[in-house]
């Protein structure tokens, strides 16, 4: 690469938990720079995620990083061109993206439900994905499954 990798720039924690993932994950839920919104939709979420947990001990925050580690994925297949064809190579994923992609698919996937409202649709999808079900875990299962079905190509790494 010719230029100097661009610093991460700290993130400020939340102003209710007191925590950096909550930032960064509001931070890719926000539309159009709208932070404020994208945190009460996140809070609202997280309320909701209270009232449905039932009998269990945890938190709703507790609730949302299950979700969150559960979405994650290990490994990802990537193209590479080898003598004129395509292979799909199984690679393990750094732990900064493993985050950004679970986020992502978190927020995408809640984005397609028919419920109500955006706090009611991520809050369904969160407590789907903490119980292992729902699409975005489904999205993992399936990420998982195409770099096994591919892992004949794994000599091929860059």
């Amino acid at each position: 690469m010719r230029k100097t990798k661009a610093k991460k720039r700290p993130l400020l924690p939340d102003p209710k938990f007191n925590d950096q993932l909550v930032t960064r994950f509001v931070n890719n839920l926000m539309l159009d720079g709208k932070k404020s919104i994208a945190f009460k939709i996140f809070y609202d979420a997280l309320d909701i995620v209270e009232t449905k947990k039932g009998e269990t001990e945890k938190t709703a925050l507790e609730i949302w990083k299950d979700a969150l580690t559960n979405v994650m994925p290990h490994v990802e297949v990537r193209s590479r061109r080898v003598g004129g064809a395509n292979f799909q190579i199984p690679m393990p994923i750094r732990a900064d993206r493993k985050i950004s992609m679970a986020m992502k698919w978190l927020i995408s996937y809640s984005k397609k439900r028919n419920d109500k409202s955006m706090a009611l649709k991520l809050a369904n999808e969160v407590v789907a994905a903490s119980r292992e079900e729902g699409a975005a875990f489904k999205k993992k299962t399936d990420t998982h499954k195409m770099a096994e079905a591919n892992k004949a190509f794994s000599h091929f790494k860059f």
